[in-house]
């Protein structure tokens, strides 16, 4: 049990907790979001990124006025720095799921038995399968002052979970990303053309996400569809890794295509608002990872996602994108078929899928503009909310 926190004697302290240190794009480009709403609401607030990798944040993330390392650190220690918080914000991004959830909760919890108001920011959940995993869903999300998950899925998954609360549907916070240069030097230093079509893939790795995929199977399936890009546009094809081990996977599909040299694998280190900025060079998109069809959703780009879960199913449905649903080599047909009607009718699409992603960002701003609320119910420097003589109830929620 830790101690009971101090009342706040200045600006509050803000702890963000999430899967952040550079292991994914996507969550790099939900943390940028992230402290860029709460800066933008609390100037002066001290923001506290608890990171999986302390020193990859503190490079990358200026926003960030303290970084802790909260894998493998004494209880006590990461204990005092939750005490010491006002408000402890989880996610956004899929951090509720089997083998995770738990460890998350787990600080959550901490803070909560501290007197730290919490708040589920944009969070994704499932699978949700494993006893532990679940009871702390149910447990510690019943304590929170607000709970708000990025798609309808992991509502679903939620309340299948027995979570008997309040759950707001928003949207995932890497949809107001701001897009950085992504030059032409930075293109020739990848070997990327620049004076032909091209198209992006995303290829991710099995996991607990996607722990149904077979690899030889999905592999040759995504060599046929970067086969059939080349043919049927004059295409090279440029695999956009989002994390480390889809390099890999990457390497398996370029060695399954016929025409292996019309593809490139990136291999730089950039960052999400530099990916982001490269999707101006490109002219289609074929993508596993959300987070990568987000970016090209959010450059008006044609997108053909490939739902091997339920974030990536959830996501095309709200696009109005095609919504095939798994990766097996047997809807090989089915995928080039959609392809091709996908880049006959872009045109006439476009302006639905340009709407589409402006009423995304406008539910994204709102969960920055709920948790602003409840920054501002935090108690005064005299112990009590602004205008009253206690401290308020949480804030009234409902669901989208």
């Amino acid at each position: 049990m830790i101690t009971e926190r101090p009342l706040p004697t200045s600006d509050p302290r803000i702890g963000v907790l999430g899967s952040y240190g550079g292991l994914n794009t996507g969550d790099e480009a939900i943390l940028t979001c992230v402290l860029t709403c709460l800066r933008a609401h609390s100037p002066h607030a001290s923001l506290i990124v608890l990171s999986r990798d302390a020193e990859h944040t503190r490079a990358h993330q200026p926003l960030a006025n303290e970084v802790l390392h909260w894998e493998g650190v004494p209880h006590r220690q990461l204990h005092d720095a939750l005490a010491g918080l006002d408000l402890l914000v989880l996610g956004g991004g899929g951090v509720l799921y089997d083998g995770e959830a738990r460890r998350y909760l787990r600080l959550v919890a901490a803070a909560q038995a501290g007197g730290v108001r919490t708040l589920a920011y944009a969070v994704g959940a499932g699978p949700l399968r494993e006893p532990d995993d679940r009871e702390a869903v149910r447990t510690v999300l019943s304590a929170m002052d607000d709970v708000m998950v990025r798609d309808e899925e992991s509502r679903l998954v939620l309340e299948e979970v027995g979570v008997e609360r309040d759950i707001t549907v928003t949207a995932d916070p890497a949809l107001l990303l701001p897009a950085e240069p992504f030059t032409a030097e930075m293109m020739a230093g990848e070997g990327v053309p620049t004076d032909t079509r091209l198209v992006g893939m995303s290829v991710r790795e099995p996991g607990r996400a996607a722990e149904h995929l077979d690899e030889g199977d999905y592999h040759a399936l995504l060599a046929g569809v970067a086969d059939f890009l080349v043919r049927r546009l004059d295409a090279h094809v440029v695999f956009v890794p989002m994390e480390r081990q889809d390099v890999r996977h990457a390497h398996a599909v370029l060695s399954r295509m016929a025409a292996p040299d019309r593809g490139r694998i990136m291999n730089g280190a950039y960052s999400p608002g530099q990916i982001l900025g490269l999707m101006r060079h490109l002219d289609l998109v074929v993508g596993m990872r959300l987070h990568f069809l987000i970016f090209a959703a959010l450059s008006g780009l044609p997108v053909l996602p490939l739902p091997y879960a339920g974030k990536v199913f959830d996501f095309a449905r709200r696009l109005g994108a095609p919504t095939l649903v798994g990766v097996a080599r047997e809807q090989s047909g089915l995928l080039l078929a959609e392809l091709d009607r996908l880049w006959d009718e872009f045109p006439q699409r476009r302006p639905e899928l340009v709407a589409r992603v402006r009423s995304l960002q406008v539910l994204a701003r709102e969960t920055g503009v709920r948790c602003g609320a409840l920054l501002d119910d935090l108690p005064s420097r005299s112990g009590v909310a602004p205008g009253s003589g206690q401290r308020k109830p949480p804030l009234a929620m409902g669901r989208t």
